[in-house]
């Protein structure tokens, strides 16, 4: 299979339905459930559920309704002030939306969801950015990108849920794949700082219905990230879908990723993808 650039993730049509899943969810779970802890670390699924219902709130009103967003003070010098700004701002509201009840946050989350996904889908597909995409590395993105991000979101905080709630995963693998194809794409920032000749590569092969195969390969200025594969790549990881999302959201357990994910060749090439992640935090 020959190398092609890759094209861009339309994931308009996903949060609709992605969305109907979690209120379905939502509205059968006992008040007992939503106290359970999850993998986001100290934050139980109640607290993920209202992280859920701040971004879909903040999209609506930052994107569609250009309120602005409010403004560090004084503005983060380096990636670190900027992770802190955003911990305070997801903490402000999971502190706060511990004074709802589960039926609250589901109906909010319902009207909530409903006019982001209308938005969304009439957005034109050359929209422009909110924001740019920081865990890949950019000063601006593509809107495509930027929506995308924002689906991931939607999805790989309801996968949390539902683990923690023993809920099957989401069914349908499109979905996944889009978040994967999304995710992916900071993989070339992730490795920004990996010594690799011009020309190595790094085949990524993720198994399951929404897998597919991917190379990394280190171009004369930098790595870049391209569908397919070639022969004789220098090292090769494989893992499932299911093992893929998990690695890249931080949602497996401490040192579990070694025994997930199958690697040959340069270890070199292979090990910065355990590190690698397609969150902010």
């Amino acid at each position: 299979m020959a190398l092609a650039p890759l094209l861009p993730t339309d994931t308009r049509p996903y949060f609709r339905p992605v969305a109907r899943e979690l209120v379905a969810l939502l509205r059968g779970l006992p008040d007992t459930a939503w106290e359970r802890p999850t993998v986001a670390g100290g934050w139980r699924v109640r607290d993920v559920v209202a992280h859920i219902l701040d971004g879909t709130l903040r999209r609506v009103s930052f994107h569609r309704d250009r309120h602005p967003p409010p403004a560090p003070e004084p503005p983060p010098r380096g990636e670190r002030e900027f992770v802190a700004f955003i911990n305070g701002l997801n903490g402000q509201w999971v502190e706060a939306a511990r004074r709802l009840s589960p039926r609250v946050m589901t109906e909010m989350y319902e009207l909530a969801s409903r006019a982001l996904a209308d938005f969304v889908e009439a957005l034109p597909a050359d929209a422009p950015a909110l924001f740019p995409v920081s865990w890949a590395g950019e000063a601006s993105s593509e809107g495509w990108f930027d929506i995308g991000r924002e689906f991931t979101e939607q999805w790989h905080h309801q996968a949390q849920v539902r683990d923690a709630v023993g809920a099957p995963p989401l069914g349908d693998p499109r979905w996944l794949h889009a978040v994967l194809l999304i995710a992916l794409r900071g993989l070339p920032h992730a490795y920004r700082d990996a010594p690799a000749a011009t020309g190595k590569s790094l085949a990524i092969e993720v198994t399951g219905a929404a897998g597919g195969v991917w190379t990394l390969r280190r171009d004369e200025d930098r790595f870049r990230l391209w569908a397919g594969q070639e022969e004789g790549e220098s090292a090769r990881v494989t893992m499932s879908d299911d093992s893929a999302w998990r690695l890249l959201f931080n949602a497996l357990p401490p040192g579990s990723a070694d025994a997930l994910v199958s690697r040959s060749g340069e270890p070199a090439l292979s090990a910065p993808l355990l590190r690698a992640r397609s969150v902010i935090v």
